[in-house]
């Protein structure tokens, strides 16, 4: 009997894995096709490539807010995931951006800032990361938000962001395979893996 249920819970892990490698490979053609169609637009004189990059910048923003929501909920770890709070700076799409940065983020970092002061206790923790963002936005200098924001000084931050959070996942997860096997841990890895694109992309246009 003890034999019997090992290799049944043998053969569901390898079906889950199975199935799991089967995603990600459909995910990466449909990645390299959406690329191509976004290539030859560009070609035809379109907005591909800036159209491609666009994309890049809100999922990269949109993973690295859900990798701060996970810290902040059953993602406990050691790593210093604070770190997101700069990524998401320099990734920030430039609506936000600016919204943020202009007189509606002044007024939300004021309270911010009065709350935290006056009223400690009723300054939740989890409202730190966000506070702590608006004002990193509102307070920059113009040659960081105007400049390296948007240049090899912001993709570059990015990237070592970005390697830093994977290798401690690696290192927490106990090896690579489990950190993309597990199904804990499959969902934290794609987040970081997402953090990737747009620097990479970033980067690749800025040479080429």
């Amino acid at each position: 009997m003890p034999s019997y249920l090992a290799m049944k819970t043998g053969s569901a892990s390898e079906a889950a894995q199975a199935l799991l490698q089967s995603d990600l490979q459909e995910l990466g053609m449909a990645a390299r096709k959406f690329a191509n169609h976004a290539m030859a637009l560009d070609d035809q004189g379109g907005l591909g490539l800036g159209l491609l990059g666009s994309i890049f910048k809100w999922l990269a923003f949109a993973a690295a807010v859900y990798l701060l929501i996970l810290d902040r909920t059953n993602w406990k770890t050691k790593m210093l995931t604070g770190l997101l709070i700069p990524y998401i700076f320099f990734t920030l799409p430039g609506v936000l951006f600016n919204l943020i940065r202009g007189e509606i983020g002044a007024w939300i970092a004021f309270v911010a800032v009065i709350v935290q002061l006056f009223f400690p206790k009723h300054f939740r923790d989890y409202l730190e990361m966000p506070a702590a963002l608006i004002l990193l936005t509102v307070v920059a200098p113009s040659l960081i938000a105007d400049t390296f924001r948007n240049d090899f000084v912001g993709v570059g931050i990015c990237l070592v962001i970005g390697c830093y959070l994977l290798q401690e996942h690696i290192r927490a997860s106990g090896g690579f395979k489990p950190a993309f096997s597990r199904a804990n841990g499959v969902s934290n890895s794609i987040g970081i893996a997402l953090l990737f694109i747009y620097p990479v992309w970033a980067l690749i246009t800025m040479i080429f």
